[in-house]
């Protein structure tokens, strides 16, 4: 996946109108003041969240065993190769290093499959009764909702790289729930703002019905209308449906000048049922998001199809460029890199919260990943370095691949980056833009 870097952008969220504009900083200004507020309220949120989690009880659990939920099946395993890859990757540095407390990670590799399946369920029942005292996953929000309280009720930290849906953020999870992609009201504040930049007026929404899709969906329709667009219709989906037809044929007579669509590997069928009606990529302006900006989803439509889709996701503060490069060296085969990154640097908050904890378990490694994240320590990249500041007593601000991972008291990014991609080809997409601004909270 190319990534080059165009422009930034600003976007003003939650207001009356919501634009995009051109700037060359590497800051979005109009974050500053929020951030000068959130920040001073970063340690009372680790000192909330390690009051909510800890006890008197002595550790019970010395060495790690960190399990992963990540698609290896369903309709998000176009998600699972980078996902695997930059959990290894980190393992792979952090017990090079000297383990966890001492002790190499344990690692229990589990498949999510989809909420068509019973697998992730399987999977935490297994992972549990080994004794896992974190888990990595799910990618699907939809997938996180069905195992949350299975897992947060037994004391053990479900960390996820990629959920993204809003009503995780006020999920009651006892304080063990993290994830470092931002809310989706974040990413749908950016494609709304990126729509009305474009001139678009009249636009249509189609997503799966599903915690994810709905949640995008509605951050896009709140967005675009408050900036004064229109939407021609706000339609959901069964993503198991065996036609998209009759919804297509729904956005067509309303004529919108731009169609979104949200969803996973069903989308493929659904903008092929567009192409069909004369609704194409080359008669309406199409934009995806990271459930379905894929590189190989689309190699078999003619050639030329997708080009000028825009296509939306999370990503880091920083150019992962060389970190794609690692994860394509480490795992040949890897044709997409969405959110290799994120679990890269979960895998390592994990590690680096039970070491500074002095305990593996769950509820000391929640305690301790605000501060490990984020917390006015010194900065540090590898996890030998952050180690050695911890052992001298020095507080720690990780900053990973993918930037600074930062919570908020719920366990959500407190500031989050959105890309903004064009496709060059059916397979091929390059960023041309991206915005970096705080997550709004409920």
């Amino acid at each position: 996946m190319k990534r080059t870097m165009v422009l930034k952008t600003v976007a003003v969220l939650g207001a009356a109108s919501l634009a995009l504009a051109a700037c060359s900083s590497d800051v979005v200004e109009d974050t500053t003041s929020a951030a000068e507020e959130v920040v001073d309220d970063v340690e009372d949120a680790a000192d909330d969240v390690a009051d909510d989690v800890t006890g008197d009880d002595e550790c019970v659990s010395a060495a790690l065993v960190l399990g992963s939920m990540l698609p290896a099946t369903g309709d998000l395993a176009f998600l699972g190769p980078p996902e695997f890859a930059g959990v290894e990757m980190a393992l792979e540095e952090i017990d090079a290093a000297g383990g966890v407390l001492g002790s190499p990670v344990t690692y229990i590799e589990g498949d999510s499959g989809d909420t068509t399946t019973d697998i992730a369920s399987q999977t935490v029942d297994s992972q549990l009764a080994q004794g896992v005292n974190a888990i990595i996953g799910a990618a699907s929000s939809g997938v996180s909702l069905t195992v949350i309280d299975k897992i947060t009720t037994n004391g053990v930290v479900q960390f996820s790289p990629a959920n993204t849906a809003p009503n995780l953020t006020t999920y009651e999870d006892n304080g063990l729930y993290f994830r470092n992609a931002p809310s989706d009201v974040l990413q749908g504040a950016v494609l709304a703002g990126k729509a009305i930049d474009a001139g678009i007026e009249n636009m249509a929404t189609i997503a799966r019905q599903d915690p994810y899709g709905e949640g995008l969906a509605a951050a896009v329709v709140k967005d675009f209308t408050a900036a004064g667009g229109n939407i021609t219709s706000a339609l959901l989906y069964d993503p198991a449906a065996p036609s998209f037809e009759a919804e297509v044929a729904e956005i067509v007579a309303g004529a919108p000048e731009a169609v979104v669509v949200v969803g996973f590997d069903e989308s493929t069928k659904l903008i092929q049922e567009m192409i069909k009606q004369g609704a194409g990529p080359d008669k309406i302006q199409l934009y995806l998001v990271d459930g379905n900006a894929s590189t190989t989803a689309f190699a078999e439509f003619p050639a030329g199809t997708m080009d000028g889709t825009v296509a939306t996701f999370p990503a880091g503060s920083v150019d992962v460029t060389s970190f794609n490069d690692r994860m394509l060296a480490f795992d040949p085969s890897l044709t997409d890199f969405l959110y290799g990154p994120q679990s890269f640097d979960a895998t390592m908050l994990i590690a680096l919260a039970a070491h500074q904890a002095g305990c593996a378990d769950g509820t000391s490694i929640a305690a301790n990943l605000i501060s490990v994240a984020g917390d006015g320590g010194e900065e540090c990249t590898t996890y030998a370095d952050c180690v050695a500041l911890i052992d001298a007593g020095t507080a720690i601000d990780y900053m990973g691949v993918n930037g600074g991972s930062d919570f908020n008291a719920y366990g959500d990014l407190l500031e989050g980056t959105i890309s903004i991609n064009e496709y060059t080809s059916n397979t091929e997409f390059e960023e041309i833009g991206s915005l970096t601004a705080i997550v709004p909270e409920p």
